[in-house]
């Protein structure tokens, strides 16, 4: 994602003010059909995730059938090295990946509005402090860090969501600090300040509504990059064993022959698949909500407006 751009509105009446906040949100999206897809692609892994102990036909921890069993109608992705049940398997790993993607999302997002927002507005000493810290966290070697922490700490679910989500924030910290900076020069914000309202109250009520798309475009860039660290940890033995998320499945169809007994197919494209399907879709949610706060991108097309 690339700089951030807040439309400011010309006159602050009645319209900008229904449509502020988390209502221009769902209007960005529901206006792009890049949007509307990548919506509807997040939609239908989430039900799943959520509904997963009614969708999975076995407990994904139970052997329930012979080693390699092939796809059929008991088992449509066959079995493990185990005997366990990879659709199953596949269903509760959306709780994981999608389940870290927006904890990690949620941490790093906030701690990119604490210090975003707030250096943005001040603009003070403290501000620049906030900003040499995040000068710092940028200069910081990201995979090689993650890697040794994730090594040192031994392989945590609840190790990985914290240091992914104490990583990821400071380049959103940014993006949210020339948003807010654009935001805050509004006449309705100056209008706020002369009229002797509290720095909270107008971060609250003007700056943070307005801002909303880019929030929630870098919490869906941060979603998007955990989805992949995740599932690259796990691949390489750091995920958590007892939590199963897709990339665990790849590490143990690696680890256990599944390309010399011939069972890739089912156990490693499918995983594979529903990683790729929800990094598309949250690169395409990223898209509509990057074009529709920044007029450069947008055009017209396929993934334009409809």
């Amino acid at each position: 994602m690339t700089t951030a751009f807040v439309p400011v509105p010309e006159s602050p009446g009645p319209a900008p003010v229904r449509r502020r906040g988390l209502r221009l949100v769902g209007r960005l999206v529901w206006d792009s059909r890049a949007g509307r897809v990548g919506a509807g692609i997040l939609l239908v892994f989430t039900v799943v995730a959520v509904f997963a102990p009614l969708l999975a036909p076995y407990d994904p921890k139970v052997p329930v059938a012979p080693s390699f069993t092939r796809p059929d109608a008991q088992h449509l992705l066959g079995t493990n090295d185990i005997g366990q049940d990879i659709l199953s398997e596949l269903i509760f790993g959306a709780r994981i990946s999608l389940g870290v993607a927006v904890v990690v999302s949620t941490i790093g997002t906030a701690m990119a509005c604490l210090v975003g927002v707030g250096a943005g507005y001040s603009r003070g000493r403290w501000a620049s402090v906030l900003m040499r810290l995040v000068d710092v966290v940028l200069v910081l070697p990201f995979l090689p860090l993650l890697l040794l922490i994730a090594a040192l700490f031994g392989p945590r679910l609840e190790v990985q969501i914290l240091v992914i989500g104490l990583l990821l924030w400071a380049r959103p910290a940014r993006v949210l600090r020339a948003a807010t900076l654009a935001m805050s020069s509004a006449g309705h914000v100056e209008a706020a300040v002369w009229m002797g309202g509290s720095t909270s109250y107008i971060i609250r009520r003007h700056v943070v509504p307005r801002i909303a798309p880019v929030i929630v475009a870098e919490f869906v860039r941060i979603a998007n990059i955990t989805i992949l660290l995740e599932a690259s940890l796990a691949f390489l033995g750091l995920g958590d064993p007892v939590a199963k998320s897709w990339g665990t499945m790849l590490h143990y169809a690696y680890a256990r022959a599944a390309f010399l007994t011939g069972s890739w197919p089912w156990w490693v494209v499918p995983p594979g698949l529903c990683i790729g399907a929800v990094v598309m879709g949250f690169a395409l949610l990223g898209f509509a909500l990057e074009q529709g706060t920044d007029p450069r991108l947008q055009r017209k097309g396929w993934l334009g407006t409809s």
